[in-house]
């Protein structure tokens, strides 16, 4: 059974329709990789997915559960869209730190607030738990340090384990490498790809193309806000067949 299933997904801002029609479907440890120019709608599906835009119109599933029907979403409440964001989890392209918290503090923010809505969270856990997540990111002697004292690919694998701290069922990525130097980018990759390999369901939007190619099970082509090509690494990457495609891949492989 698909973890995630998004059908029909519309999003438009003034007369500008940004995605038009977006359908797929994902299983569970499957890492999905969305590529495509800028503008395609790429992020704007992100924000949709976690709800920090409102779709138009379509249909938002996760584990069968309806997280979005246009046909049957009313008024939703502040508090029905923070438990509806559970699900996923979203690791910014700006890293988009509190400068005022410690490494440790940013991770542990979110569950406290959390624990402060529901009865019977165990804090202690929280912290432990954050702890961990840093310890895996390698950051277990910056925990104290805040974010001004560390460089852009320690600041991103907080944000990681910022997202990982609320235990999403799925964990999306927004261009995580694009504000990273190049020799802070291999680290970052590095972590999401140990990510992969421990079944972590991901959706990355990247330009990383070699990245996208080994980390993926599937990759969709976004063009002017609709799928233009779905599949394998290999079918999408190694051998396009849509004309839009091959165009974005050959800018590309000539070094652009």
């Amino acid at each position: 059974m698909a973890i995630l299933e998004v059908k029909n997904l519309k999003k438009s801002f003034d007369d500008t329709e940004v995605i038009r029609d977006i359908s797929f479907t994902m299983d569970e440890g499957e890492t999905l990789t969305i590529i495509g120019s800028s503008g395609s709608g790429k992020t704007t599906l992100l924000r949709c997915l976690n709800f920090l835009e409102r779709p138009d119109s379509g249909v938002i599933r996760v584990k069968d559960e309806v997280l979005f029907d246009s046909d049957i979403t009313g008024t939703v409440s502040e508090k029905d869209i923070r438990n509806r964001r559970l699900h996923f989890g979203l690791v910014f392209q700006s890293f988009n730190l509190f400068p005022q918290y410690t490494a440790l503090e940013n991770v542990t923010l979110a569950p406290l607030l959390l624990a402060k809505e529901n009865t019977g969270i165990d804090l202690p856990a929280i912290e432990e738990n954050a702890r961990g997540l840093l310890d895996d990111m390698g950051l277990s002697d910056r925990m104290g340090n805040y974010p001004h004292e560390l460089s852009g690919g320690q600041q991103q694998r907080v944000a990681i384990a910022r997202a990982l701290a609320l235990h999403p069922d799925i964990l999306c990525f927004d261009e995580p490498t694009s504000a990273l130097d190049p020799e802070l980018t291999g680290e970052v990759l590095r972590v999401i790809k140990d990510l992969a390999g421990h079944n972590m369901t991901m959706i990355i939007v990247t330009h990383e193309m070699s990245f996208a190619h080994d980390v993926s099970d599937k990759i969709l082509f976004m063009d002017k806000g609709v799928i233009a090509e779905e599949g394998t690494p290999e079918e999408v990457i190694d051998n396009p067949q849509n004309d839009r495609t091959i165009q974005f891949l050959a800018n590309y492989k000539n070094g652009m």
